[in-house]
């Protein structure tokens, strides 16, 4: 089994005190707190849809009432105050801005423009992303992100939040995870759209890495001085046995397409030609037109970091397996296109409720390839933009929720982070996923990644033990000391 390395600071019970100026925040995704799905002019986008297909959520969760964001921003905002933070990272629905894809509907920039003078008056910088997944059903009905000309309609969406926004945000980020919007939604059926195809999957990643070049041109077109950026989610591949072949090609095939798919042409302008290789029987290079490649690595100014945990690969089956995909009723298929025979070990780590291995070490791994291979050339900050667990939190007589294991979570992978600090990764600031309980994909309500509990019946928030605790560390820039 691949060797673990232990960070220096996991498992200690010193104080870890970060670099001055290190950003404190959390993080929440439109479709998932707003609610007021047909509000205000609001029209389905591909998660309204799919919430309705049978089997497709759990419980048959949809996202029409959610957290009621759109109603008690005021409220959220405040809650992000009281927590000592000093930024909150949100996404605009292009549902709710461009309904049905077509005219610009100004009641739905109101609410953003409401937002972020909320955020203003609190003194919290807002950090906005424009696509996390809620695209307008009726640009999915007309090819979705497999249609090279939804890449340029984003670009005119995003120069319209700007238009509306950019005279008090400063910090824009194209995508969230275009690895779940693309093989997750058009690959393995996981993710709304819902399609099951490989060559739709590969056309939608190579098309949403365009639509990122193209508002990054436009913003930075419109405004300079702005700090533009993109999220990645990244994993840790390890071979079981780093001796074998089929187990360091299995590993290689995984970090290939999930990381480097997107990565690369992001930071160094080309696609990796061992990707290539995989995913050539798909048509994949048909979609790449002359100077795409150039649109698409645009200069950044943030990589934001998605990070859960790793993944364990070998070309043999394990003997025991872990699988933390929601137990939905609808078939659903692999999300990568070229990964056959590639088959996902335990690690025997301990794993949170959502049975995700929990894996601080490879969060160091990670900050400090980045920084090595990518990032540290290019001149790119990095930031934490995702980094939570799902727990069955119990709510004690009192109200109060205890939930040291969230605790014991946020604790570990901080210690991560600063290791890679030390080690000299330009890491700049920490969002702890996800400020409220939400509506949680293909999981529905039924798992919880909130440092605030909401109480989906009456819609009341409360503060949770790790939430206290965040608050502490944002205050003191610092991890306190453990007992």
């Amino acid at each position: 089994m691949t060797e673990i390395i232990t960070p220096r600071h996991l498992g200690a019970t010193d104080r870890v005190e970060f670099p001055q100026g290190f950003l404190w925040g959390a993080a929440t995704a439109a479709f998932q707190i707003e609610g007021a799905a047909h509000t205000d002019g609001r029209e389905d986008s591909v998660w309204d849809t799919f919430c309705r297909v049978p089997g497709a959520v759990l419980g048959g969760d949809d996202g029409e009432v959610a957290c009621d964001h759109y109603h008690r921003y005021r409220e959220d905002v405040a809650l992000l105050s009281d927590l000592n933070l000093g930024t909150y990272r949100f996404s605009s629905s292009w549902a709710r801005v461009q309904p049905g894809g077509g005219a610009v509907n100004q009641k739905g920039l109101d609410f953003y423009s409401r937002l972020v003078d909320e955020l203003l008056a609190e003194d919290l910088l807002p950090w906005i992303t424009l696509y996390h997944w809620d695209l307008p059903q009726a640009i999915e009905d007309q090819g979705g992100w497999t249609n090279r000309d939804t890449a340029y309609r984003f670009a005119d969406y995003a120069v319209t939040m700007h238009e509306a926004l950019g005279d008090r945000v400063g910090v824009w980020t194209t995508l969230n995870e275009p690895w779940c919007s693309a093989f997750l939604g058009y690959t393995g059926g996981v993710h709304a759209p819902g399609r099951q195809s490989r060559p739709d999957g590969l056309a939608a990643a190579h098309h949403l890495l365009l639509g990122h070049g193209l508002a990054v041109q436009a913003l930075r077109e419109r405004a300079p001085e702005a700090n533009l950026g993109i999220t990645l989610n990244f994993t840790v591949a390890d071979p079981v046995d780093p001796d074998d072949a089929g187990d360091v090609d299995a590993a290689r095939r995984i970090d290939g397409q999930f990381n480097r798919i997107f990565l690369d042409p992001v930071i160094k302008g080309e696609y990796p030609a061992d990707v290539l290789a995989d995913v050539e029987e798909y048509g994949f290079a048909e979609h790449v037109q002359d100077g795409d490649l150039a649109i698409i690595s645009s200069p950044i100014d943030a990589l934001g970091v998605n990070y859960y945990h790793g993944e364990l690969v070998s070309s043999r089956p394990a003997s025991t397996t872990l699988d933390g995909s929601a137990p939905v009723e609808r078939p659903t298929s692999s999300p990568y296109p070229a990964a056959d025979g590639v088959f996902n070990h335990p690690r025997g780590l301990p794993v949170t409720d959502q049975s995700w291995e929990i894996q601080p070490e490879g969060l160091t791994r990670l900050l400090n390839r980045l920084q090595a291979d990518y990032t540290g050339p290019a001149g790119v900050p990095l930031y934490i933009t995702e980094n939570g667990c799902a727990y069955d939190d119990v709510v004690e007589a009192d109200g109060s929720v205890d939930d040291q294991n969230r605790l014991e979570f946020f604790d570990a992978h901080l210690r991560a982070v600063k290791d890679a600090i030390d080690d000299g990764a330009d890491v700049r600031g920490y969002f702890a996923w996800s400020l409220l309980d939400n509506f949680e994909w293909s999981w529905g309500y039924s798992k919880r990644f909130g440092i605030v509990r909401v109480d989906y019946e009456t819609q009341e928030r409360t503060v949770k033990a790790s939430g206290r605790w965040f608050a502490q560390v944002a205050s003191q820039n610092a991890v306190p000391a453990r007992p």
